[in-house]
């Protein structure tokens, strides 16, 4: 599934507060955002609690599907709250760009698609999940332990120059 391109725009204006860069010429590219969450080893995902607290956890993300997906228990704090909602904040240290990424963490219900993410977590970090009748396991834990696999659709993401003055708005 081919993803939108975004607009891309300076996230301060002259009147917000500096020293934040109000220069146009220093918008960050979305490939570069792109690049950054195809790189990543390691993010943080930040969920929402049914009573509305905030939940962060790190993870490993991947690419696949024309996204960032990840792989959590259905039964942990993580996988409970993307069961009450999808909302969710992924942020990533990249080493030219800081990225977060607002968005929808949907379920990776397709076996192909399963498929397709599974054989990026073993491409990415050798890390063998089987998909099988819907749900995904790991085979090589006792008792095949299910994890559920989803994909966030971005809505909005924010890219942080490594000067700490230049800052990306990406609105999709």
């Amino acid at each position: 599934m081919p993803a939108p391109t975004p607009v891309a725009e300076l996230l301060f204006s002259d009147a917000d507060a500096t020293p934040m860069s109000t220069d146009a010429t220093t918008v960050k590219p979305w490939a570069q955002a792109l690049a950054c969450l195809r790189q990543a080893r390691k993010a943080w995902l930040s969920t929402v609690r049914p009573d509305g607290r905030p939940h962060a956890m790190p993870l490993m993300p991947v690419w696949a599907d024309e996204s960032v997906c990840f792989a959590t228990r259905p039964g942990s704090r993580k996988g409970r709250n993307l069961a009450h909602s999808g909302h969710c904040v992924l942020t990533v240290a990249g080493p030219d760009l800081d990225l977060v990424l607002e968005g929808t963490a949907v379920p990776v219900l397709d076996p192909a698609r399963q498929r397709e993410v599974a054989d990026a977590f073993l491409a990415t970090y050798g890390w063998p999940l089987s998909p099988r009748g819907g749900r995904v396991h790991d085979d090589g834990l006792p008792g095949s332990p299910e994890y559920g696999f989803y994909r966030i659709t971005p809505l909005r993401a924010y890219g942080y120059g490594s000067d700490g003055l230049t800052a990306t708005r990406w609105r999709f």
